[in-house]
């Protein structure tokens, strides 16, 4: 898991079917060896713009959505409220 802000859509004119009605951001991690790295991810829990999240990659990203057959490698699984360090 890594911790991310949440910085732009992501639109897709043409993709895989599994991805239809599920909305995608870029988000660029906040804290660790991967400061600064962009990538796209999948939310199903409402988060939006601006908003410090926690992200699960790999298996746990497709297991978040029920369906391991998702074409997807990274979810947001949590809105980050509050941290007890600043990262």
């Amino acid at each position: 898991m890594v911790t991310a802000t949440l910085i732009d859509n992501v639109w897709a004119t043409r993709k895989s079917e599994k991805l239809n009605g599920l909305k995608l951001m870029l988000a660029e991690v906040i804290g660790g060896s991967r400061k600064g790295e962009r990538m796209v991810v999948c939310d199903v829990i409402g988060a939006g713009i601006g908003d410090r999240v926690i992200i699960a990659t790999g298996s746990a990203a497709r297991h978040m959505l029920e369906d391991d057959t998702i074409p997807i490698d990274a979810a947001v699984i949590g809105i980050i409220d509050e941290s007890c360090e600043t990262v």
